[in-house]
C-alpha cells in the first residue's frame, strides 16, 4: 500500500512539475514576444516600466500581432496601449495614443485613454436609474451625472488575462455586487484578436445572475497620422447614420433621434472633422465639438458598417464595423496638453479621436431607446471590429 502511496505522489508531484515547466515556458515566450516586437518596431515601450501591483495583483504589458498589424495591451484597464499598421508609403505607424507605463496611466488626468469600458459605458443622469421597482446609484463623476461605470469603472480594474496564442488576448473580469453601485455579480470577458487581413476584433461577453445594465466599448483614442501626428482635425470621417441623438449641455440624450441631413452632424458622405466643428450650432457648443452618439443604420444583431476614417498625411484608412446600435464619435475636446504619450508628445487638443461603438447613451433611463438590462440566464454578447488599410 505504501508504495502505491509513494509512486501517487511521485506522479503528483511530476505533474506539477510539469505544470510549472508549462507556466514558465509560456511566460518566457511571452517575454520573448514582447522583446522582439519591441525591437521590431520602435514600440516607446519597455515591458519593465509595466510590471506592477495594483490591488494586489500584477499589471504587465502584452502584444498580439499578425501580419501587418501589431498591438500592445496592458491588463491594467484591459487596455490598448499602442496599435502600429503600415501606412501608404509603407512605414509603420502607431495609430492609438498610450502612455508609457502603469504609473503614467494611473496619474493620467484622462483615465480612459484605451481601456476597455463598463458596466455601463457613456452617461447615466444623475447616476440613478430604477430596476425591478428599486433606485440605484452610482458615483457622480462627470460633473452631475454618472460616465463609463463610475468613479473607478473597469478602465482601473486589473484584470485577468490569458494569452492562447500570438494572435489572441482574453481578459476576464468578475465585477460583484454593487461595485460602483451597480447590482448583480457581473462576469465578464473580452477577447481582443488580430488576423492578416489587418482586422482588430473586439469580442464581449457578460453574464449576470441579477438584472443589471450593461454597454461594453472601447475607449481607444485614435490619430491616424500617427501618435503625436498633431491635429485630427483634417480627418476625413463618415459615419453610417441618418439620425444622431441630440443632447443637453450635461450631454445626456433628449430621448429623442434627429436627422443629420443639413447639419453639421451629416457624415452620411466624406467630411473633415474640422470642416464644420466651429459651426454656430447648440448642438456642437453642448459638445465643445463632436462628442454625440450616432444612431447607425442597420441596427440589427447582424455586422453592419459604423465609420470610415482617413488619415490625411498617411493615408490609412479605419473601417469600423459592428453589432451595436450607437456610434458615439469624440473629437477630442477636452484633450488638454496635460499628459505625455509614450513617443513624448502632449495629448493637446483635438490631437486624437475616438470611435465608440455602443448601445445608447442613458438608455436605462430613456425608454424610446434599446434596453441594455441583462438578465440572469441570458448572455451579453457583442462584436465589433476594427480594419485598417491604406487608400488606393
Amino acid at each position: 500500500m505504501k508504495n502505491y502511496k509513494i509512486v501517487a505522489a511521485s506522479l503528483l508531484f511530476t505533474a506539477f512539475l510539469t505544470s510549472c515547466e508549462n507556466t514558465k515556458k509560456q511566460e518566457k515566450e511571452v517575454a520573448e514576444t514582447e522583446t522582439t516586437t519591441a525591437k521590431e518596431i520602435n514600440t516607446h515601450l519597455k515591458k519593465e516600466d509595466f510590471d506592477a501591483t495594483v490591488d494586489g495583483k500584477k499589471v504587465g504589458l502584452y502584444y498580439i500581432k499578425s501580419d501587418k498589424i501589431t498591438v500592445a495591451f496592458t491588463n491594467y484597464g484591459a487596455r490598448i496601449v499602442g496599435l502600429w499598421v503600415p501606412d501608404k508609403n509603407g512605414t509603420i505607424t502607431d495609430v492609438v495614443v498610450g502612455l508609457n507605463s502603469t504609473k503614467a496611466y494611473q496619474n493620467s488626468t484622462e483615465v480612459y485613454f484605451g481601456a476597455t469600458i463598463g458596466r455601463v459605458g457613456n452617461r447615466i443622469a444623475k447616476g440613478t436609474f430604477t430596476l425591478n421597482n428599486k433606485e440605484y446609484h452610482i458615483p457622480l463623476n462627470n460633473d452631475k451625472n454618472s460616465l463609463h461605470g463610475g468613479k473607478k469603472g473597469f478602465q482601473g480594474i486589473v484584470w485577468n488575462v490569458e494569452q492562447p496564442n500570438d494572435k489572441t488576448l482574453v481578459f476576464t473580469y468578475t465585477s460583484p455586487d454593487g461595485e460602483e453601485g451597480f447590482p448583480g455579480n457581473l462576469k465578464v470577458k473580452v477577447t481582443y484578436s488580430v488576423d492578416d487581413n489587418q482586422n482588430l476584433k473586439m469580442d464581449y461577453e457578460a453574464t449576470t445572475d441579477q438584472n443589471t445594465p450593461v454597454n461594453l466599448t472601447n475607449h481607444a483614442f485614435f490619430n491616424l497620422n500617427g501618435e503625436g501626428g498633431g491635429t485630427v482635425l483634417n480627418h476625413k470621417v463618415m459615419i453610417n447614420a441618418d439620425a444622431y441623438t441630440p443632447v443637453d449641455d450635461g450631454l445626456i440624450p433628449l430621448g429623442k433621434q434627429e436627422k443629420v441631413a443639413g447639419t453639421p452632424f451629416d457624415f452620411t458622405s466624406y467630411h473633415t472633422i474640422g470642416e464644420r466643428i466651429e459651426t454656430a450650432d447648440q448642438q456642437l457648443k453642448n459638445g465643445k465639438g463632436y462628442d454625440h452618439n450616432f444612431a447607425l443604420k442597420n441596427d440589427t444583431a447582424t455586422m453592419h458598417d459604423a465609420a470610415t476614417v482617413v488619415g490625411d498625411k498617411t493615408g490609412i484608412v479605419m473601417k469600423v464595423t459592428t453589432q451595436e446600435p450607437g456610434l458615439q464619435f469624440y473629437s477630442g475636446n477636452f484633450m488638454q496638453g496635460k499628459n505625455t504619450f509614450k513617443c513624448g508628445a502632449k495629448d493637446d487638443f483635438r490631437t486624437a479621436f475616438a470611435m465608440e461603438t455602443q448601445h445608447f447613451p442613458d438608455a436605462i433611463n430613456q425608454p424610446t431607446f434599446a434596453s441594455i438590462v441583462l438578465e440572469p440566464g441570458k448572455k451579453y454578447h457583442t462584436v465589433s471590429n476594427y480594419q485598417f488599410s491604406t487608400e488606393e
